[in-house]
């Protein structure tokens, strides 16, 4: 396994496994689609596997009003049949020692018990708009103690309105 950071030529590597690893959703691939045609500044890797992506992280800017207060880390993916064997445990250890992620303050939408061992702690501001009552909302390096919704790239946004496309459903 080899841990770089994300060319163009990964793109499409990105994208089928976006696909594969969120079966039935569009978001997560539309929203990484996005973020590289619009040229946001997202700090992204891939863990590679016999030229195979196997895993994929991104940081893109976390908002307080048009202020940049720390980064969020979304989206996070691991293929299928690379779940549970650290792949993705390993990519975020190493991303978290990365120069433009280790000493910003890390915001992230996810399940408690997987992402407090890395050293994210619930937090109660930054209020996150995606998630009523901040209870998988989660912080690290965050010392905002002053209410405020924080705000996300234009992306998450405009990705939840791209229509699906037709045709023949995934299983």
């Amino acid at each position: 396994m080899k841990i770089q950071k994300v060319t163009e030529e990964h793109h499409p590597k990105i994208d089928a496994l976006l696909r594969s690893a969120f079966p039935g959703s569009e978001y997560e691939a539309e929203l990484v689609r996005q973020f590289h045609a619009n040229g946001r500044p997202v700090h992204e890797w891939v863990c590679l596997h016999t030229n195979r992506v196997i895993a994929y992280i991104a940081f893109s800017n976390a908002y307080h009003g048009r202020d940049v207060c720390g980064l969020h880390l979304a989206p996070m993916a691991v293929a299928p049949d690379f779940q549970g064997k650290g792949v993705g445990s390993e990519l975020l250890r190493f991303a978290l020692r990365q120069e433009p992620i280790k000493t910003r303050a890390l915001f992230v939408l996810g399940e408690p018990g997987y992402y407090g061992r890395f050293g994210f702690e619930p937090c109660s501001q930054p209020a996150c708009p995606y998630d009523k009552n901040n209870s998988h909302f989660l912080s690290m390096r965050n010392t905002t103690t002053i209410p405020f919704v924080v705000g996300y790239e234009p992306e998450f946004k405009t990705a939840e309105k791209t229509p699906k496309p037709q045709g023949k459903k995934r299983p």
